[in-house]
């Protein structure tokens, strides 16, 4: 078995979501930047949800996509839609389909790294 952090066909999607660490422990926060951040992010979606309508989840990937081109954000809301049934049908496909079926996902998933979705 073998890790990657860009797609592959027959890949099976694992959660590699780093963990926050300990806070407070010694009585002083030691929390990353990058911890910091997402808390930030997070307090800033819950603060403009009344305007926004979004979830903080719905604002980080809204945030992350600011800057792609009109083209690109409508390319990665496809694949939003898309990718779910795509992985269902490479789950649920016959022996017979389920080379093709894997291999329709894996460019879906490759599209949607390689546009930075």
């Amino acid at each position: 078995m073998s890790y990657s952090d860009a797609p592959c066909i027959g890949a099976k999607e694992i959660d590699a979501t780093p963990t926050q660490g300990m806070d407070k422990m010694t009585g002083t926060s030691r929390k990353g930047a990058d911890v910091r951040r997402h808390e930030h992010d997070g307090a800033m979606a819950d603060a403009l949800k009344p305007l926004t309508g979004m979830t903080p989840e719905q604002y980080r990937v809204y945030k992350h996509r600011f800057k792609l081109s009109p083209g690109d954000k409508a390319e990665c809301a496809r694949l939003d839609a898309s990718l779910p049934g795509l992985k269902q049908r490479a789950v649920a496909a016959p022996s017979s389909e389920k080379v093709l079926a894997d291999v329709e996902l894996y460019k879906a998933r490759k599209n949607f790294n390689d546009l930075n979705c």
